[in-house]
C-alpha cells in the first residue's frame, strides 16, 4: 500500500520533507503540492514530477490525496487544520501547531471532533540516541530520574524578521526541549523558572526577544530537567541530552561529520559536528516519516499527538511569563 501525501507550504521546512517523501520514504508518494508563492510551488512540483494544487482545500479534497502534511507558517496552522478535518484524512503538522493555546485549542477541537488521526513534527524524538536515552529511563535501567539537562544550541540566530513573527525563543526553540524532557523524564511539567540575556544579536532586544537562556523545569514525578539555549555555537549545531537516575547515568552526545581522527605534534583533532539541523537530523525526519506513514496505514496511533504540541506550548508561554515577572511559574496557571 503507498500512502499518496499533499504536502501545504513549500518553504525551506516543506520542501525538505517533500524531498524526502518523493525520494526516500518507502512506502510514500508525493501526490502534490500547494504554496501562496505560487513560483515556489509550481518549482517544487516540476522538480519531484507531481500536481500543484491552486488551493490548500483543493488539495484536500482531492481523490489523490491520501494524507496531509501542514508545513505552511505558523500563522496558518489551525485554520490549516480546520479545513483538513472536514476531511479527515490523517494530518502531519509541523510545530508548533499556533502561538496562541486558545487557538491551539481550537485547531485541536475540530481534529479531536471529527477523529482526524493528527501527528506533531517533534522530530528529535525520532533521533537514534535521544530515543536510546528514553529508552533507558522507560525500562527502568537508570532507576529513578533524579536530574535531566538538555542542551540546545544553534549555531547562527535566525534574521530578526523571522524572529519578530515566531513567538520567541522559547516558543520557537525552546518549545523542542520542552517535548524532548516530557519524553525523556516520561513525565510532564508543572513549573518552569526561565531566565535569559542578548549575548549575541542586540537587535533581539528591541523586540522583546532572548538570544540565550537557561531553564529549570519540574516534572510531575518530582524529577528536575535543566535547559540551556543559544542561538549561537560557533562550533556547530549542538544537541546533548543526558539524564541521571539512581542507578546511573544515561546520555546523548553531538555526532560528528565524519569518525576521522588527526593526531600530529600539536595534539589530536577530530572531524568537526553538523552545522546545520538537516545535516544532524535527516535520519531522524526519515523515521518521522516512516512512523507516518504507518500511522496513515492505520497500522499505529500517532505516538506524538496533539496533547503533545500542546503541552509543549504551555510550557513555553509559562517560560516567557516566568522570565517578564521574574519568578517560577506553574504550568497549571497557563491553563
Amino acid at each position: 500500500m503507498t500512502i499518496a501525501i499533499g504536502v501545504l507550504g513549500v518553504g525551506r521546512i516543506g520542501e525538505m520533507h517533500a524531498e524526502l517523501i518523493a525520494q526516500r520514504i518507502e512506502g510514500a508518494r508525493l501526490a502534490g503540492v500547494f504554496d501562496l508563492n505560487g513560483e515556489a510551488a509550481k518549482g517544487v512540483a516540476a522538480k519531484f514530477n507531481c500536481r500543484q494544487f491552486s488551493d490548500p482545500e483543493e488539495l484536500m479534497s482531492s481523490s489523490d490525496v491520501d494524507a496531509i502534511a501542514i508545513c505552511t507558517s505558523t500563522d496558518t496552522h489551525v485554520d490549516m487544520l480546520v479545513k483538513a478535518s472536514k476531511f479527515e484524512k490523517p494530518v502531519f503538522c509541523e510545530k508548533p501547531i499556533s502561538l496562541s493555546l486558545s487557538e491551539t485549542d481550537r485547531g485541536l477541537k475540530a481534529i479531536s471532533d471529527s477523529k482526524t488521526p493528527l501527528m506533531i513534527g517533534f522530530n528529535r524524538r525520532f533521533d537514534p540516541s535521544h530515543r536510546s536515552v528514553r529508552d533507558s529511563v522507560a525500562d527502568g535501567s537508570i532507576g529513578d530520574v533524579h536530574i535531566a539537562r538538555i542542551t540546545s544550541r544553534d549555531p547562527a540566530p535566525p534574521p530578526v524578521e523571522y524572529a519578530k513573527v515566531s513567538g520567541g525563543i522559547f516558543v520557537d526553540m525552546t518549545i523542542h526541549d520542552f517535548d524532548m524532557a516530557r519524553y525523556v523524564v516520561g513525565s510532564e511539567i508543572v513549573s518552569v523558572y526561565a531566565t535569559g540575556a542578548v549575548r549575541v544579536v542586540p537587535a533581539l532586544a528591541e523586540i522583546g526577544d532572548l538570544d540565550t537562556v537557561a531553564l529549570m523545569l519540574q516534572h510531575a514525578n518530582g524529577a528536575i530537567t535543566m535547559v540551556d539555549n543559544s542561538r549561537q555555537a560557533v562550533y556547530g549545531y549542538d544537541q546533548r541530552v543526558e539524564v541521571f537516575g539512581s542507578k546511573g547515568l544515561v546520555g546523548s552526545d553531538n555526532p560528528l561529520m565524519t569518525s576521522t581522527v588527526s593526531r600530529n605534534a600539536q595534539g589530536t583533532q577530530l572531524a568537526k559536528m553538523p552545522y546545520f539541523f538537516l545535516d544532524r537530523y535527516i535520519p531522524s525526519y526519515i523515521a518521522e516519516w516512516n512512523e507516518f506513514i504507518a500511522v496513515a496505514s492505520g497500522k499505529i496511533a500517532p505516538a506524538v499527538t496533539g496533547a503533545d504540541g500542546r503541552a509543549s506550548l504551555v510550557a513555553g508561554l509559562a517560560a516567557w511569563k516566568s522570565v517578564r515577572e521574574g519568578r517560577l511559574v506553574k504550568t497549571s496557571e497557563i491553563n
